[in-house]
C-alpha cells in the first residue's frame, strides 16, 4: 500500500511518461511540471523548458541547495516490445520511456521540495526540473544556472539506487587526423597515414598521466573509431580516428588535451572541453550528510548535468543506472517511495551539518 505522497508522485510520473519529451522537445512535460507545482502553491517559474521554484522565505544571506533532475529523454530504442509512452504498472514496476532516467528522480525531488519548501532550514532550497540533459543542450541547465543566482551546492537526481555518487569523470572527444603522402602501394611509395595513426593509437593505449585523482583514479583513454583509405592499391594520405577521453580533477580538460597533443603526431581537435570532472571533497557537508543518512558513496561511470555545475554536487536518485536508455525501461514503485524517504532524511541530515 502506497502512502499519499508516493501515490501523488507515481501519478505525476505516469503523466510524464505518457507525454513524449525527447531532448529539445520537452515543452509538454514542462507544462505538466509547471502546472503541478503551481497547483501546490510553489510559485514556479520557467525558462525555455526548464521549470524551477524557490522555497518560501528565500534569503540570499543563507546558502542555497539546488535540487535538480531532468525531464527530457533519449529516443526510444528500436527493440522496445511495449509502447514506450504507455505507463503501465505491473506489480511493483512502472514501465515507460524516462521512468527510470530520470522521471523517478523528478517526481521524488518535487515531492521532497514541496515537503520542505516552507519549513525552517539553515539553507534555501531551489528546485530545478530541467531540459536537454540527454543532449547537453544549450537551453537546459546551462541556460538556467545564470538565472538562478548564487548556488552553493546541489543534489542531482539520477538513477543510482539511492546511493551517493561523490564524483564522475568528465568527457573530451578528440577528433584526430594523421596526415601522410599518397603513393602506389605496389611500389611502397608515399607516407602511410594509417601507420602514423596506428603508432599514435598504440601510444594512447599505453599512455599514463603523471598525476592521478585520489577519488576518480586515472584518466581513461579509448580509441573508438578509425577511417582511412580510398582503395586497396593507394597508400592513404589521411587517416582519421576518434578518442574518447574520460577526464578527472587531476587536470583541467584543456590541460588533458594539450598533454595528449604533445604525445602524438596526429592533429587532435576536441569537440568540446566543457564536460568537466566533478568530485566532492570527503569532508564537505554533502558527503557528511550522505554518510549520516546511511548512503554508500561511489564514483559514477556516467556523466550528467552535474558536470556543468561550478559548485559541489552529489548525484543520487531512485532507479538503477543500467536500466537507462534500454528497451522496456522501468522503475519500481518501491524505489520511488524509498527515494522520497531518503531525500527527506538526507535534507534533515544536511541541515544538521550546516
Amino acid at each position: 500500500m502506497m502512502d499519499t505522497r508516493t501515490e501523488e508522485a507515481v501519478g505525476l510520473l505516469r503523466r510524464l511518461v505518457a507525454t513524449p519529451s525527447v531532448s529539445r522537445d520537452e515543452a509538454r512535460t514542462g507544462d505538466l511540471l509547471h502546472a503541478f507545482l503551481a497547483e501546490r502553491g510553489a510559485a514556479p517559474e520557467r525558462l525555455h523548458n526548464n521549470v524551477w521554484a524557490r522555497s518560501a522565505g528565500f534569503d540570499p544571506a543563507r546558502p542555497t541547495l539546488l535540487l535538480n533532475s531532468h525531464h527530457d529523454t533519449v529516443r526510444p530504442a528500436a527493440s522496445y516490445t511495449r509502447d514506450p509512452y504507455d505507463p503501465a504498472v505491473e506489480g511493483d514496476r512502472l514501465y515507460g520511456l524516462g521512468s527510470n532516467d530520470a522521471g523517478a528522480s523528478v517526481v521524488a525531488l518535487a515531492e521532497t521540495f514541496l515537503a520542505f519548501r516552507s519549513r525552517p532550514l539553515p539553507f534555501n532550497l531551489v528546485l530545478a526540473l530541467t531540459a536537454e540533459e540527454e543532449c547537453m543542450g544549450e537551453r537546459g541547465i546551462r541556460a538556467l544556472l545564470p538565472v538562478l543566482g548564487p548556488i552553493d551546492m546541489a543534489l542531482v537526481g539520477e538513477p543510482t539506487g539511492m546511493q551517493a555518487a561523490a564524483g564522475e569523470r568528465g568527457l573530451v572527444v578528440l577528433d584526430c587526423t594523421a596526415r601522410g603522402r599518397s603513393g602506389h602501394a605496389a611500389r611502397n611509395e608515399g607516407i602511410n597515414a594509417l601507420y602514423i595513426a596506428l603508432d599514435d593509437i598504440a601510444r594512447l593505449r599505453t599512455f599514463r598521466f603523471e598525476r592521478e585523482s585520489a577519488l576518480l583514479g586515472p584518466v581513461g583513454i579509448a580509441v573508438t573509431q578509425i577511417e582511412a583509405g580510398t582503395q586497396h592499391n593507394v597508400v592513404p594520405d589521411v587517416c582519421r580516428f576518434v578518442a574518447d577521453i574520460r577526464t578527472t580533477d587531476a587536470y583541467t580538460n584543456e590541460e588533458t588535451v594539450e598533454i595528449l597533443r604533445r604525445a602524438i603526431r596526429s592533429e587532435a581537435v576536441p569537440r568540446s572541453t566543457r564536460i568537466r570532472a566533478a568530485a566532492v571533497a570527503d569532508d564537505h557537508p554533502l558527503m557528511r550528510a550522505a554518510r549520516a543518512a546511511g548512503r554508500r558513496t561511489f564514483v559514477s561511470p556516467t556523466t550528467s548535468d552535474r558536470t556543468l555545475m561550478p559548485f559541489p554536487a552529489l548525484k543520487m536518485g531512485p532507479g538503477e543506472s543500467e536500466r537507462s536508455h534500454t528497451a522496456d525501461e522501468y522503475v519500481c514503485l518501491s524505489e520511488i517511495a524509498e527515494g522520497i524517504a531518503v531525500y527527506e532524511t538526507y535534507i534533515e541530515k544536511l541541515a544538521s551539518e550546516l
